[in-house]
């Protein structure tokens, strides 16, 4: 007789837990050969909700934190994922990749966290300025982040497109709700636990798996959503932007080839930077120019 493996159950990822979904739904995870590999969780608008609540909660200690600890953390995140490396490449593997293309796209996902942890104590400096003003005043002008990102992982790569719209998402600050990639969802959720170890504050990325056309609406209309990042999803753009249209969401939709470094670019933490400008009054004090 034939065993009958038991597959793997596979939980969502919010406010730094690994809970059910709220609905108690489940869907099958299928290889290339249409053969099941996994129990994924289904995810629903209440799971969603609840998530934004967590990102919202995290974002003050998270955008809080000095660029160079949020800098160190990405760094630590890429050393947890070298150390499991052999386990994202079979499940690479096991949804279809090959072993070589596999391997690359893991270490191509590593290098890619540590670019974007090098940006974080940089890009500031680079797009802040100081600029002129009639009045005697200092007028300063700098980055901020957007708020809570609402992140719709491409879907055709497992790892690689996850890697490439999350990080400059956190790396500039923000929190965020991923739904992860409806397919392929292994690696999403196996990355899950590599923030978990990662010294990344809960709530501060949050992954649901599910189908993607019930879980776009809570996401892209939720009030407490500041952004929405897309890609690879044109036929959805038209659609994200109606939901987005209450509460005037900035939408990012992205057409790109993720893995070509030419897509590994300071804009795409920018994009989900809000400018914030300041100003400063200057006293003259017997022909000497002091602030106060």
């Amino acid at each position: 007789m034939k065993r009958i493996e038991v597959l793997k159950t596979y939980k969502i990822y919010a406010g730094g837990k690994f809970p059910r979904t709220e609905s108690g739904r489940y869907y099958l995870a299928l290889n290339g050969k249409g053969d099941p590999i996994a129990n994924m969780c289904r995810g629903s608008r209440k799971d969603i909700r609840n998530a934004v609540v967590f990102a919202r909660k995290a974002l003050g200690a998270w955008s809080g934190k000095t660029a160079f600890n949020r800098s160190q953390i990405l760094y630590r995140i890429a050393e947890v994922l070298e150390g499991r490396k052999s386990q994202f490449i079979e499940e690479l593997i096991l949804q279809g990749s090959t072993k070589s293309s596999a391997l690359k796209e893991v270490e191509s996902s590593i290098d890619r966290i540590v670019y974007y942890a090098g940006w974080c104590d940089k890009y500031c400096q680079i797009g802040s300025s100081v600029n002129p003003v009639s009045s005697s005043h200092f007028n300063f002008s700098t980055y901020e982040p957007v708020g809570v990102v609402g992140v719709i992982a491409p879907q055709d790569s497992s790892l690689y497109g996850l890697i490439s719209t999350l990080m400059p998402v956190i790396a500039g600050g923000n929190s965020c709700v991923l739904i992860a990639n409806e397919k392929m969802p292994l690696c999403a959720v196996t990355f899950a636990e590599v923030l978990h170890a990662s010294d990344v504050p809960g709530g501060v990325v949050n992954i649901i798996t599910g189908h993607i056309s019930e879980l776009i609406k809570p996401l892209a209309t939720h009030m407490d959503v500041n952004a929405i990042s897309i890609s690879n999803l044109p036929g959805l753009k038209r659609e994200i932007d109606l939901y987005s249209v209450d509460n005037l969401k900035r939408v990012r939709s992205y057409d790109v080839n993720w893995k070509s470094k030419e897509n590994q670019a300071l804009h795409f933490i920018t994009d989900f930077q809000e400018i914030k400008t300041t100003w400063h009054p200057i006293e003259n004090i017997g022909g000497a120019t002091s602030t106060y």
